[in-house]
């Protein structure tokens, strides 16, 4: 499908914030936009150690088959993936999502391959993402685009964590203490992963944000450096957004405005050696 000629069946840019109240019907309607990336808090929520949420597993995936996020207690990285949540734990498991399992930040939608972007030689994280911003840039930077890249990973550098508890501290804070990391070579596997248009920078992290699941589902995390010789990157180019805000008197006690930039540049980017310095 070509996103640009097409854009008689979509909007530039909608935004549409619901406040969830015990059902996802009440902030969505019935059948899902196809073509929205629909985002539960802000990362800014998340960063502030807004680790709870009224939003469950099983109505995130009302809302799309593909995307990213973490879950109640920041116990872990998600990967969604081909309809099924999975939930990347700091031992290294990973698991398959109970419906019921609260979640306290997301990004999905439901993909589809808009444009391939063949990949050759690999060297590293902003290797890949400067092949991919290549595509950002002839199809719309302003656009959102969630990426599916199954491959086999010359070498992959992936954190998780383990979960907090009340208080929850903030989101640098708990990955100082409960990051862990995993290295795995010539691993054969999907990365899923969201950009985020520059003006998102108040709502998300503004550029790339990957995850990873391997092929049979028992190894994954967030991304933290990749290699790989070649493959094909699928983006699914979107352009409109929902925002799905918590129901829970916690979430709406935090200052949203306040300038959370440098703990999430940390928390998306840092090992755990450079988040203790």
């Amino acid at each position: 499908m070509n996103m640009i000629s097409n854009v008689k069946t979509k909007l530039a840019l909608a935004t549409t914030v619901g406040l969830l109240a015990g059902n996802i019907a009440c902030a969505a309607p019935a059948t899902a936009d196809r073509e929205s990336i629909a985002q539960v808090a802000l990362l800014q929520s998340l960063a502030q150690g807004y680790f709870g949420g009224t939003i469950t597993a099983g109505e995130l995936r009302a809302l799309g088959d593909t995307g990213i996020g973490t879950f109640e207690g920041l116990n872990g990285e998600m990967i969604v993936l081909d309809g099924k949540v999975y939930q990347a734990l700091g031992d290294g498991r990973v698991l398959l999502c109970p419906d019921k399992t609260i979640i306290p930040f997301s990004n999905v939608t439901f993909f589809d391959n808009d444009i391939a972007v063949k990949l050759k030689d690999i060297k590293d994280k902003a290797a890949l993402e400067a092949a991919l911003n290549e595509a950002v840039r002839e199809h719309g930077g302003n656009s959102f685009y969630m990426v599916k890249l199954p491959a086999e990973f010359s070498s992959i550098l992936f954190r998780s964590e383990y979960g907090s508890k009340e208080p929850y501290p903030t989101l640098v804070e708990a990955l100082k203490d409960k990051q862990t990391e995993f290295t795995e070579k010539n691993i054969k596997g999907t990365l899923v992963g969201l950009y985020c248009p520059n003006y998102m920078g108040e709502l998300n992290s503004v550029g790339w944000h990957f995850h990873f699941i391997s092929e049979d589902k028992k190894k994954g995390g967030h991304i933290l450096e990749l290699s790989l010789k070649d493959g094909t990157a699928y983006l699914d180019q979107t352009d409109k957004f929902t925002m799905i805000l918590h129901n829970d008197k916690k979430f709406h006690e935090l200052n949203l405005a306040k300038d959370m930039s440098d703990d999430i540049r940390s928390a998306e980017q840092d090992t755990k050696v450079n988040l203790s310095k």
